[in-house]
């Protein structure tokens, strides 16, 4: 009993801890996404992105990078340039780059990992959405597309402000429409960041090395010495363990690094990171969009393009001598999480321009209350588990951080 009181105590701080580090990245990413968002509208992207070229997809994944990394938001939002007229090309690389381009993963992949996953998330981000224009090429599904296409049920433009000139950055109007923007982002991944960074120490404390070695045949090789169908191996169980989690892609970040702490391979992690878009609520989601059919189809080029994007990356990096070392990089359970340095101080501004939008939201509501809800389109039994398991980790998290004080 003492050793399961002591490991979810260490539980609990190394979940706080994991969570305080990357707190900074977390508030400048959806700051600069924020404001990025408010000065583009969806029209605009739409308007781009009626053909199946390769303007069309390079347009779809340069306003995927500059969109929300919220998993249901891009489904959301995927869907309505769909049915607006967007090409399926376009629309798929719009929704991979909005998960797996955007500039708040990159700065919390940097916090818990390497540049190389870094260089990983970004470069095979690239790949992924080549590999998926390929796929769709190749497999010609005109049939689904054309069933999965309703014109009818394209969601209404989003509000933008019409930037004119630079000292347009000094109008109240924008700045509370950032903030507005802004607590639409943390309302969207605050779930998935409490399950996720509850999970990862709760894997960190509780799980044994000898299950990743079982579970990721090969795990806590050197990468170099792993034989191709290890590495193959490691790369499809890692998708394949994401299916069954409700975890996006900003939460799975902390738990990947469990993993690679674990030994498990580059391609192996990088395909977990991929991950976030073959989870079983999203499955159900593009079914309730699209169809079954059509819903299967995504998934499967989806699963078959990240597995190969991620083996790609991890030879490329390989070839030339750069993969991550293990033992070089240490476990993130046994960082001080909690040090006095450059990330203290990033966190207080971070709270501080936090507070600060919260004002300006608040000043707005004051004055017009606008009743806005924002609709993640997700099914009801998944809202309703994720509230729950939501309220669980706190309560794990606050009992856990209490047994310290006893």
């Amino acid at each position: 009993m003492h050793d399961f009181l002591a490991n979810w105590q260490a539980a609990a701080t190394t979940s706080l801890g994991f969570f305080w580090m990357a707190l900074w990245a977390f508030v400048l990413g959806y700051f600069i996404s924020s404001l990025i968002q408010v000065l583009v509208t969806r029209r605009q992207m739409r308007s781009v992105m009626g053909d199946d070229d390769f303007k069309s997809v390079a347009l779809g994944s340069f306003f995927g990078f500059i969109s929300s990394s919220c998993s249901f938001a891009a489904l959301a939002t995927t869907r309505a340039l769909f049915n607006k007229g967007a090409a399926f090309t376009a629309s798929m690389a719009f929704m991979l780059a909005s998960t797996n381009l955007v500039i708040e993963l990159g700065f919390v992949i940097a916090v818990f990992l390497s540049w190389q996953f870094v260089l990983g998330e970004y470069l095979g981000g690239v790949l992924l959405i080549a590999f998926a224009w390929l796929f769709v090429k190749l497999t010609r599904p005109t049939q689904l597309i054309k069933q999965a296409r309703d014109e009818e049920k394209g969601d209404e433009d989003e509000e933008g402000y019409p930037l004119r000139h630079w000292g347009d950055f000094t109008d109240p109007e924008l700045w509370q429409m950032v903030a507005r923007r802004y607590v639409m982002e943390w309302q969207m991944v605050w779930k998935d960041v409490l399950i996720g960074f509850t999970v990862a120490g709760l894997i960190s404390a509780f799980v044994p090395s000898a299950f990743f070695a079982w579970l990721f045949q090969g795990a806590g090789t050197a990468g170099g010495d792993l034989g191709f169908l290890e590495v193959l191996q490691q790369t499809v169980v890692g998708p394949i363990a994401a299916f069954f989690t409700f975890i996006g892609s900003m939460g799975n970040i902390p738990l990947a690094a469990v993993l690679f702490g674990e030994g498990v391979a580059f391609a192996g992690v990088m395909a977990f990171i991929f991950s976030d878009l073959v989870v079983l609520p999203v499955l159900r989601i593009n079914a309730r969009y699209y169809g079954w059919k059509m819903a299967l189809y995504i998934t499967a080029m989806l699963f078959t393009c990240l597995v190969a994007a991620s083996l790609l990356m991890h030879y490329g990096l390989l070839a030339f001598d750069l993969l991550p070392d293990h033992q070089a990089l240490e476990k993130i359970a046994e960082r001080d999480h909690f040090q006095l340095n450059y990330g203290f101080f990033l966190n207080i501004i971070g709270l501080l321009v936090t507070c600060a939008l919260l004002y300006v939201l608040w000043r707005k509501q004051q004055a017009q209350d606008e009743g806005h809800h924002h609709d993640h389109g997700g099914p009801s039994w998944s809202e309703l588990l994720m509230r729950t398991l939501s309220v669980l980790a706190v309560i794990w998290l606050v009992v856990g951080v209490a047994l310290t004080l006893v």
